[in-house]
């Protein structure tokens, strides 16, 4: 199974996220491009990034009635991207309209992902602000096995889930993981977090990282840091 580290790029303008990737001039990272990005640059950034030769995650964790949903995805899967998601919380009837609108009329489409719980969450906020109160790790098995049996090709999770994910769905369900940082590096925001040596010996397929390389005095050589950490390369 392909494994990868994509790097965020939340940047508020499209000059300056293609200044940021004009300092790779080796190897071509994949990237995600963010709610940030997308509302700032629109469908042009995504297809000129993609022309640079990137792969590319869109994340724009989709959220909305089933049909908005469906209808929504039937537009982003012109663009080409590689992987893009939804929120697993809009319920299985939602994920199920969302890979309708995503599957093109030759049968192909980019990889559909759910997100279970944002990272920024824990089981204080879970219990407080949404009502929930089962364990976080019961709510985002029973997110990822719905996502499962909707169809989706795997989901966004905290690399401290990833293993058992794959324990609950198999090997091939893919797990994204965000809230990966360097050892030696601020968590920020995040609240469930791992290294990327962590993450890969725990089962991420894929780990996102953001202000690690893109706040980085050297993002080229923090990128290739990441990528010999995750991928023993």
């Amino acid at each position: 199974m392909a494994k990868d580290v994509i790097i965020a790029c939340d940047f508020e303008s499209k000059e300056k996220t293609l200044a940021f990737l004009d300092k790779f001039t080796g190897r071509k990272p994949y990237v995600k491009i963010g709610m940030e990005l997308f509302y700032a640059g629109g469908p042009e950034i995504v297809r000129e990034i993609k022309a640079r030769g990137h792969k590319i995650f869109l994340d724009l964790k989709l959220h909305d009635i089933p049909n908005t949903v469906k209808k929504a995805m039937a537009v982003l899967s012109k663009l080409d991207v590689d992987m893009c998601n939804l929120h697993a919380g809009g319920t299985k009837p939602m994920m199920e309209a969302a890979l309708v609108g995503l599957t093109r009329e030759d049968g192909t489409r980019p990889l559909l992902i759910a997100v279970t719980q944002l990272t920024s969450t824990d089981q204080e906020a879970m219990e407080r602000d949404l009502l929930i109160h089962e364990p976080i790790d019961k709510v985002v098995m029973h997110y990822a096995k719905n996502a499962q049996e909707c169809g989706l090709d795997g989901v966004v999770c905290s690399p401290l889930e990833a293993g058992k994910v794959h324990d609950v769905c198999g090997e091939k369900f893919l797990t994204v993981t965000p809230g990966v940082r360097f050892a030696d590096g601020d968590k920020g925001d995040q609240k469930r977090v791992m290294t990327p040596a962590e993450a890969r010996k725990i089962g991420s397929d894929y780990i996102v990282v953001g202000r690690p390389i893109t706040a980085a005095e050297d993002p080229v050589a923090a990128y290739e840091r990441c990528i010999k950490e995750f991928l023993g390369e």
